[in-house]
């Protein structure tokens, strides 16, 4: 049967005519393409060496920037293990730590920058500029200083801004000694010598802040040689920038300062407030206005002996600084450069202080008196070596116990403190020993750009202050039988060296 045929179409349709092909496209012809076949392609060539180059040196900058950053990371994470550990965190002495390493990479930086402008100059006018640092604000410390310590308790409740302070001071200086440093002002060394001045009173402040920081279990030893530790670390940071900034100009190395003191200052503002707190706390004198020769007699007879010898290590410290630039100018060892010198000394010096910081955080150690008397004797030993033995071994050796005596005999008086006194009276005498010691850091440094620049005579007068420093120690134990204004409290059976 076959299918029905299909319906008829509609009226007026018309059925489409088929489509045209186009023609295929004639040689000579506008439109005429040509496509080579896949085999005839050029072979691209090796990469060529400086390819290789960019591409070697890409992959190593991606490599160090990972290993950098996973390093600073690592560090970051070991620093703030390290600020925090013993309960330094709850009790807020982490915050102090932290901000002294940014007031001592402030420090440091501002050291660099002043290093190449006041001994820069030729050695007379250095000599005679350095002389009008120490008589325009140094001096004027040496009268001031038994006065800032009770200046500065008269803010005891505000001890977070009276530190602050110290530190915007320095930063506004900071900024000030950048446009004088460009400017050739008159202004460098006054505004140098104002810094130097708030930095003393910040280490007087930051002094009586750090008992009522302590954690339980931390003594007042471990947490300095914890701050002596922090500072050390600063003081690379801060070096470090520094002088990398410094290539550019002296002023940015000091615009980095400023920033430093910024952030030094909002961490000081954000200190617990338990800093601002003197509950329970009392002079151990009977006023504020005492003498300082009525302070001492009221210290016990052991914190006093140790007081008088860590004066000789700060004279030592403040002379070693400023004669031995100015000796390198004058009389330099036969073939060595006096920068290269002055950086083995400075060096050995920071190695010393880092080792009496290491051995102080040791669980066992010989008595106070009995280290400091023995630190005091080794510094003699060096220094008359020093003067008879004028050699790149002598001065290294000097170096390496002034840093190793200045460091170890402070906190070997920081363990008599926290023995021998009581919890309301250590703050005070915490601090006002620190005035002290600053003090004699300030006449040293005098007698260092005082004496002609002759090795013998600045070496074994430097051996004579410290051998009066320990006469003076001596003396203050034979005489100092009388009543005492501080009773102090009872020696532990295993009363120990930091």
């Amino acid at each position: 049967m076959k299918p029905p045929p299909p319906p008829p179409p509609p009226p007026g349709w018309r059925r489409a005519a088929p489509a045209e092909e186009p023609d295929a496209p004639q040689w000579g012809d506008e439109n005429w393409g040509y496509e080579p076949d896949a085999e005839t392609q050029p072979i691209p060539g090796p990469p060529g060496r400086a390819y290789k180059v960019t591409q070697v040196v890409g992959r190593g900058s991606r490599g160090a920037a990972r290993v950098v950053g996973a390093g600073t990371r690592a560090g970051a994470r070991r620093y703030q293990q390290f600020t925090s550990a013993h309960g330094a965190d709850a009790s807020g002495l982490a915050k102090l730590i932290q901000l002294h390493t940014a007031n001592v990479a402030g420090d440091a930086a501002l050291t660099v920058s002043l290093a190449g402008t006041v001994f820069a100059l030729p050695s007379d006018e250095a000599r005679s500029q350095v002389a009008l640092f120490l008589a325009l604000t140094m001096a004027p410390f040496v009268i001031l200083a038994p006065l800032i310590g009770p200046l500065l308790d008269r803010f005891r409740h505000g001890r977070r801004w009276a530190i602050g302070t110290t530190l915007a001071t320095r930063a506004f200086l900071a900024w000030v000694l950048a446009s004088a440093i460009v400017d050739d002002s008159g202004w460098l060394y006054p505004t140098a010598l104002g810094a130097l001045v708030a930095s003393k009173s910040y280490a007087v402040t930051r002094a009586a802040a750090v008992p009522r920081l302590l954690p339980d279990g931390i003594t007042l030893v471990k947490a300095n040689s914890r701050l002596t530790i922090a500072g050390l670390l600063g003081m690379m940071v801060g070096g470090g920038l520094a002088g990398a900034l410094s290539r550019i100009g002296p002023d940015w190395s000091l615009r980095a300062a400023f920033v430093l003191y910024i952030v030094a200052t909002v961490l000081a503002i954000r200190l617990p407030a338990a800093v601002d707190s003197d509950r329970g706390e009392s002079d151990f004198t009977e006023g504020d206005a005492a003498s300082p020769a009525r302070r001492l007699r009221a210290l016990p007879l052991s914190v006093r002996y140790v007081l008088w010898l860590v004066t000789g290590a700060r004279m030592l410290s403040g002379f070693l600084t400023l004669f031995l630039v100015f000796l390198m100018r004058e009389h330099p060892i036969p073939g060595l450069d006096g920068s290269l010198v002055l950086g083995l000394v400075a060096g050995a010096a920071g190695s010393g202080s880092a080792l009496g910081s290491f051995i102080g955080n040791r669980k066992r150690n010989p008595p106070p008196e009995a280290l400091a008397t023995a630190l005091l004797a080794l510094a003699v030993v060096a220094a008359v070596t020093a003067t008879f033995v004028y050699s790149i071994w002598s001065l290294v050796a000097l170096g390496l116990v002034t840093g190793l005596f200045s460091q170890l005999g402070k906190l070997s008086l920081d363990a008599l403190i926290q023995s021998d006194v009581q919890d309301q009276l250590r703050g005070r005498v915490f601090a006002w020993s620190e005035t002290l010691l600053q003090t004699f850091w300030v006449i040293g440094g005098a007698v260092g750009i005082a004496i002609p620049l002759r090795p013998g005579l600045g070496f074994g007068v430097i051996t004579g202050l410290l051998l009066l420093a320990l006469g003076a120690a001596l003396r203050s134990r034979a005489t100092g039988q009388g009543r005492s204004a501080i009773l102090p409290t009872p020696r532990r059976a295993s009363r120990q060296a930091p």
